[in-house]
């Protein structure tokens, strides 16, 4: 019988003794009998991604990145593919057969997917909660689910005129509006909210904020889980998409790029994920 094929893959960013990916691609690896595979992460800021892409040899099959890493790795490879170029964001490096180093965004299409997995195929206007990269994402991936206008709540004319010009770029219709009035969003069929931990808990927490019946919320966070936001959505009914989900879906896309093997094995990959949160907060995980 012949030796397993060793490769490695891992994920990069600072901080980055919090990520899950090593979880989702090391479940994967298991559920596929790839058993010479390994995924490690390494703290690597801006200043060491040059250093590191230098060791990124044969035996690599790619790269996972996250903050600070994703526009600052784009100097740095020979091919960025036309998606990712288009939000100046690389969240996924592969190591080609003849060793080029191609980048590509696995969040645009994980976003889509997570959305799809909950019926969301479409809606007529949508909402953004924040600016900056994973707001440029979510407006790639709205550009495919959305079939109006766009409103994104900002701080700051400097922000609202970054998303404004993204929109031109990908031909989203963007509107902005001032982040003091973003309870106005929750009234959209489909929201997604971009910001960091504890920015939309006051949102939970309006007097009549939350509509009698609201759609569908895109909360990008993962931990804690869930917001005070994503409860308040689902004690009134509505649908929830949790970080977790897209966290799992661009994870899926990223295995299936390292590796070349398809289907990917999502269930496995969210069911290692929720095991892992649930064992930070020391709660039990859902379902058990």
């Amino acid at each position: 019988m012949a030796e397993p094929e060793h490769r490695r893959a891992a994920v990069l960013g600072s901080p980055i003794a919090h990520s899950l990916s090593p979880v989702l691609h090391r479940a994967a690896y298991d559920e596929l009998g790839l058993k010479g595979w390994t995924y490690e992460r390494y703290e690597v800021n801006e200043s060491g991604i040059e250093d590191f892409l230098r060791g990124f040899g044969p035996e690599w099959a790619g790269l996972s990145l996250t903050m600070p890493l994703k526009r600052a790795v784009i100097p740095h490879l020979d091919e960025i593919t036309p998606h990712a170029a288009a939000v100046e964001a690389v969240n996924t490096v592969i190591r080609t057969a003849d060793g080029r180093r191609v980048g590509t965004n696995t969040d645009i299409p994980g976003m889509v997917a997570a959305l799809h997995e909950r019926g969301v195929d479409q809606v007529p206007h949508a909402a953004v909660l924040g600016a900056g990269a994973t707001a440029s994402s979510a407006l790639a991936a709205l550009a495919r689910v959305c079939t109006g206008e766009v409103t994104a709540y900002v701080r700051g004319e400097a922000r609202a005129a970054e998303m404004r010009g993204w929109g031109e770029r990908l031909g989203v219709d963007v509107r902005t509006a001032p982040w003091a009035d973003a309870a106005e969003a929750l009234r959209a069929p489909l929201v997604v909210a971009t910001t960091p931990a504890g920015a939309t808990d006051v949102l939970a927490e309006t007097a009549g904020g939350l509509p009698e019946r609201p759609g569908t919320l895109f909360d990008v966070l993962y931990e804690p889980w869930p917001t005070p936001l994503a409860a308040a959505w689902e004690r009134r009914g509505g649908t929830v998409v949790s970080g977790l989900d897209l966290l799992v879906h661009q994870a899926v896309l990223q295995v299936e790029q390292m590796t070349g093997r398809t289907p990917a094995p999502l269930a496995a990959m969210r069911r290692a994920g929720e095991d892992a949160l649930a064992a930070r907060s020391g709660a039990p995980p859902p379902g058990g």
